[in-house]
């Protein structure tokens, strides 16, 4: 540490303006005790204080930062190249991976997208995602996304002190409730698309496009991608023994898990309401389909009859049958216009028009 502090030139992480990182850093900010530390001096001389005197952690908060701009973060915490891919290059499923005493955990951020009107194009789901590295003096957060902000997190943790004093494990579990709550929120939105969708449906001579139905399908698989594969590594984090995690924290890892099930178990029965509810909008197609076929039959069946007589007489045959007649072109467009009258309500009766 000491010979990094030597080679390494002393800035003040603390102010984005100052920092050699540019606008990556959101914020770096210094608990004792679970109680926030005005910033004194620079990142390096902070960590090297702490680690000195055992007592504290670093919350380092950065907003998609580039390869570059975090490996000086990386040489100074001593992270793994791996897991510092993968915080830069974003884009990965959620897990939780243990390098050495460092946790890194990858967690997928969603906020729903409001909308006048659902049609056939709206984005209904918009996915981010948070990196966290967790060690035993250091939290390491990395947004990537235009939302899921962790400010308003921060500060209802630095309320909370006594959670905090739990160490860096309490703010990613702080993290990993936030995420899940957004889950929730985002499945309550996406319930009244999908109530909306219905009354449409089923609704007497509405029209609904199958677009809306399929958007809604396609938006609601991308929450899945989202939500479905965080279980694992949930249950890792409340089941599984860590150096850096408090055995405390386990336990509120647990009922983070429970919510976690709770927004699965509702995407599991969106899923199977769309389908049912495309499957009916399917067959009410298919059904006013063989409305339109029956009418259309029942109408070339009344117009074949004057069709065929017509077609008879226009023969011009010498000798026929009342060519000659005086009342031979009444009869006929009598017997025509009775016999269409007579299939017309045969019809009718019937239901077919």
């Amino acid at each position: 540490m000491a010979r990094l502090a030597r080679r390494r030139p002393r800035v003040d992480l603390s102010h984005p303006a100052r920092s050699p990182l540019g606008s990556s850093v959101v914020n770096c900010v210094t608990y004792r005790e679970g109680v926030r530390i005005p910033a004194g001096g620079d990142l390096v001389d902070t960590v090297e204080r702490m680690r000195k005197n055992r007592e504290g952690f670093v919350w380092l908060g950065l907003h998609e930062p580039t390869e570059r701009e975090f490996a000086g973060i990386a040489d100074l915490f001593d992270l793994h190249p791996l897991a510092v891919e993968d915080a830069v290059e974003a884009h990965q499923r959620p897990k939780v991976e243990r390098y050495g005493e460092t946790l890194f955990a990858v967690f997928k951020t969603v906020c729903y997208v409001e909308h006048e009107e659902l049609t056939a194009t709206s984005e209904v789901v918009n996915t981010g995602e948070i990196m966290v590295f967790v060690g035993r003096d250091f939290v390491i957060t990395v947004r990537h996304g235009r939302h899921g902000s962790l400010g308003p997190l921060r500060e209802e943790l630095e309320s909370a002190p006594e959670q905090l004093a739990k160490g860096p494990a309490a703010v990613l579990h702080a993290v990993a409730d936030h995420v899940v709550d957004d889950y929730l929120n985002v499945t309550d939105s996406v319930q009244a698309d999908i109530d909306l969708v219905e009354m449409a449906v089923f609704a007497d001579g509405a029209r609904v496009d199958a677009g809306r139905i399929y958007q809604l399908k396609r938006e609601l698989l991308e929450l899945k991608r989202a939500v479905v594969p965080l279980g694992r590594p949930l249950e890792e984090l409340s089941t599984r023994p860590a150096r850096v995690v408090d055995p405390e924290i386990q336990a509120y890892f647990r009922d983070v898990s429970d919510h976690l099930l709770r927004a699965k178990e509702q995407i599991a029965s969106f899923d199977e309401l769309l389908n049912s509810i495309l499957q009916a909008h399917l067959a009410q197609v298919t059904v006013a389909q063989n409305e339109d076929m029956r009418k259309i039959t029942a109408w070339a069946a009344i117009i074949a009859v004057p069709t065929m007589v017509c077609g008879v007489y226009g023969m011009n045959f010498e000798h026929m049958p009342e060519l000659h007649w005086k009342y031979g072109y009444g009869m006929v467009l009598g017997v025509i216009s009775v016999a269409c009258l007579v299939l017309y309500r045969g019809f009718r009766r019937s239901g077919w028009l």
